[in-house]
Protein backbone atom coordinates (compact mmCIF):
# COMPACT_ATOMS: atom_id res chain seq x y z
CA UNK A 1 0.00 0.00 0.00
CA UNK A 2 1.02 3.57 -1.00
CA UNK A 3 0.78 6.56 0.85
CA UNK A 4 0.32 9.84 -0.61
CA UNK A 5 0.26 13.66 -0.09
CA UNK A 6 -0.08 17.12 -1.78
CA UNK A 7 2.03 20.08 -1.30
CA UNK A 8 -0.27 22.96 -0.34
CA UNK A 9 2.42 25.66 -1.39
CA UNK A 10 3.52 23.82 -4.64
CA UNK A 11 -0.33 23.15 -6.12
CA UNK A 12 -1.82 25.68 -8.34
CA UNK A 13 -5.62 24.19 -8.19
CA UNK A 14 -5.27 23.14 -11.88
CA UNK A 15 -7.11 19.60 -10.75
CA UNK A 16 -4.85 17.10 -12.82
CA UNK A 17 -4.99 15.05 -9.23
CA UNK A 18 -8.95 14.47 -9.33
CA UNK A 19 -9.31 13.85 -13.12
CA UNK A 20 -6.82 11.23 -13.05
CA UNK A 21 -7.75 9.51 -9.69
CA UNK A 22 -11.32 10.91 -8.09
CA UNK A 23 -10.90 8.37 -5.13
CA UNK A 24 -8.04 9.45 -4.00
CA UNK A 25 -8.31 12.90 -4.84
CA UNK A 26 -11.10 15.98 -4.30
CA UNK A 27 -10.75 19.75 -4.75
CA UNK A 28 -11.12 21.81 -1.58
CA UNK A 29 -13.55 25.06 -1.41
CA UNK A 30 -10.63 27.01 -3.44
CA UNK A 31 -9.87 24.62 -6.14
CA UNK A 32 -6.44 23.15 -4.75
CA UNK A 33 -6.25 19.40 -4.41
CA UNK A 34 -6.48 17.51 -1.34
CA UNK A 35 -6.09 13.84 -0.72
CA UNK A 36 -9.12 11.81 0.24
CA UNK A 37 -6.86 9.29 1.98
CA UNK A 38 -3.36 9.37 2.47
CA UNK A 39 -3.45 5.08 2.28
CA UNK A 40 -4.03 4.20 -1.43
CA UNK A 41 -4.92 0.53 -2.24
CA UNK A 42 -3.12 -1.39 -4.44
CA UNK A 43 -5.91 -1.50 -6.87
CA UNK A 44 -5.78 3.07 -7.07
CA UNK A 45 -1.93 2.63 -7.84
CA UNK A 46 -2.11 3.49 -11.06
CA UNK A 47 -4.44 5.96 -11.10
CA UNK A 48 -3.01 7.97 -8.15
CA UNK A 49 0.44 7.27 -11.01
CA UNK A 50 -1.13 8.93 -13.44
CA UNK A 51 -2.11 12.18 -11.33
CA UNK A 52 1.50 12.39 -9.76
CA UNK A 53 2.45 12.55 -13.53
CA UNK A 54 -0.21 14.61 -14.69
CA UNK A 55 0.30 17.43 -12.08
CA UNK A 56 2.04 20.17 -13.46
CA UNK A 57 3.45 21.94 -10.58
CA UNK A 58 4.68 18.13 -9.60
CA UNK A 59 2.79 18.84 -5.94
CA UNK A 60 1.89 15.00 -5.30
CA UNK A 61 4.74 12.83 -3.87
CA UNK A 62 3.77 9.07 -3.36
CA UNK A 63 5.64 6.86 -0.95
Amino acid sequence: MKKVVIDAAACDGQGYCKRFAPEVFDLDEWGYGKVISEEIPDELGPNAEAAVEACPKQAIKLT
